[in-house]
């Protein structure tokens, strides 16, 4: 790490540098339920789509030595879980909480056992864009390698705020999530819209699985997710719903990831597992703060939570 070659000064440095290493499996995973729960619906079942798409990418790039092809697949495996996801909660008197954690343990099932010949091999990761070339640290050069993956994230936040307030597709989307018999009075197909934001939204997770394993950390293995996709659902009330603010949210997770690492480096070590315990320490506090009866949810969806 940065840290162990340039002191205190290599402590922010780190940090920035694994803001946006584990920031970017929260993109992805947090813009796919913010398109989700725009919808009026909630996908607790990511946790299992992360992994499903961790495990498929790590196992199609070893197989076939491309790991952009492993990054669509794992994008695919999304897509595969999200349509079940979808095709369940469409069904009378089916709750979406019951179906999100039947797809955490089907979605992780599947991926666990599929998963075990490829915990030891390894794959060829996707290649980074190296912004510290111009340095002779090494640690400084590896602290400023940044995944395109990240940058993809970054370009479609903004993109999918853009959707949402100026295209018919994005109209549609609010409608359905905020009052179904307005839409419904529109002509629009609850159920059509629904179900393509699923499956559209676990793609985008799918791909947040894909950077776990083929960038950070860049294995395979059947803890990889440490309840990032559960996080995510916490991050996206958070960031009250809108995709730009699930960015800067997505980097403030990402941060408080970093912070044990960046700490250890320079040599603290004295409530190491504290700081690594921020990510969830950081979710509890905004689900205390956010799940108050007494509060309504800004940029809530109306139709969220309910059986509409």
């Amino acid at each position: 790490m940065a840290a162990e070659t340039l002191g205190w000064w290599g402590v922010p440095l780190a940090i920035a540098a694994g803001t946006m290493r584990g920031g970017t499996p929260f993109l992805f995973v947090s813009l796919g339920e913010c398109l989700t729960e725009k919808s009026g619906k909630i996908n607790l079942g990511l946790e299992g789509t992360l992994l499903m798409g961790a495990m498929s990418a790590y196992a199609i790039s070893y197989l076939t030595n491309s790991p952009w092809l492993g990054v669509l697949i794992a994008g695919v495996s999304g897509m595969v879980l999200g349509l079940i996801h979808a095709w369940l909660t469409q069904q009378p008197r089916v709750n979406d909480v019951a179906v999100g954690i039947a797809m955490i343990i089907f979605g992780s099932g599947i991926a666990f056992f599929l998963g075990k010949p490829f915990i030891q091999p390894k794959a060829p990761q996707l290649l980074t864009i190296d912004l510290g070339s111009w340095s002779n640290i090494p640690a400084l050069e590896s602290a400023l390698k940044i995944s395109p993956l990240f940058l993809l994230g970054v370009a479609i936040a903004p993109l999918m705020a853009w959707f949402f307030k100026s295209t018919r597709w994005g109209l549609f989307i609010r409608a359905v999530g905020d009052s179904p018999d307005a839409a419904l009075a529109m002509g629009v197909s609850i159920k059509k819209v629904r179900m393509l934001s699923i499956i559209a939204g676990s793609f985008l997770a799918g791909i947040g699985g894909a950077s776990l394993s083929l960038y950070y950390p860049g294995i395979w293995s059947e803890r990889i997710s440490s309840g990032q996709g559960l996080m995510a659902v916490a991050l996206v009330i958070f960031a009250q719903w809108k995709p730009m603010q699930c960015l800067y949210a997505s980097l403030l997770f990402g941060g408080a990831q970093a912070l044990g690492p960046a700490l250890q480096s320079v040599g603290i070590t004295q409530g190491y597992y504290l700081f690594n315990a921020a990510p969830y320490v950081l979710t509890l506090l905004i689900m205390i703060l956010t799940c108050s009866p007494q509060k309504t949810l800004s940029g809530a969806p109306g139709a969220l939570g309910t059986n509409h």
